[in-house]
């Protein structure tokens, strides 16, 4: 068995720093987690993928448990398998859009959807934690771009 590396404090703190201390699927920020934010791998290890700053991203809880080692899933409007977003490669508004009362993830792309449905990015205690971010002033948040 091929030992892989761990992801030490200073990789961690790294990822943490290039997500701006959110999830990078929901874009739910750590300081208001029921729970720590984990360092998970886009490409999943039991895919090939590596223990490496470039394959790595901050999750949420429900979302990298929601993820787990999917890397495609089915798009609802098509039906056909698409790509999970990727945010090492993928423009986050290339994929997603906020709903008009600022609460709701909409996929705007096969990826987008697909996105939105296999993670839950819109369950009730994301939605709820938006709206009261909203109501402080601190949603939505500013996306990075790659």
């Amino acid at each position: 068995m091929v030992e892989t590396p761990r992801i030490n404090a200073e990789l961690r703190a790294l990822v943490v720093e290039r997500a701006r201390d959110r999830c990078e699927y929901c874009l739910s920020p750590a300081r208001y987690a029921t729970q720590r934010l984990s360092v998970e791998h886009v490409l999943p290890r039991a895919k090939g993928g590596q223990t490496a700053f470039e394959n790595l991203a901050l999750a949420c809880q429900g979302c990298n448990n929601h993820k787990y080692n999917h890397t495609e899933a089915f798009d609802p409007v098509s039906g056909l398998i698409a790509p999970l977003y990727n945010p090492r490669r993928d423009r986050w508004s290339d994929h997603f859009a906020w709903s008009a009362d600022l609460l709701i993830m909409v996929g705007l792309t096969p990826t987008g959807r697909a996105t939105v449905v296999n993670l839950l990015l819109n369950r009730a205690g994301v939605v709820n934690l938006r709206r009261l971010l909203l109501g402080v002033g601190e949603h939505p948040p500013t996306v990075l771009e790659l």
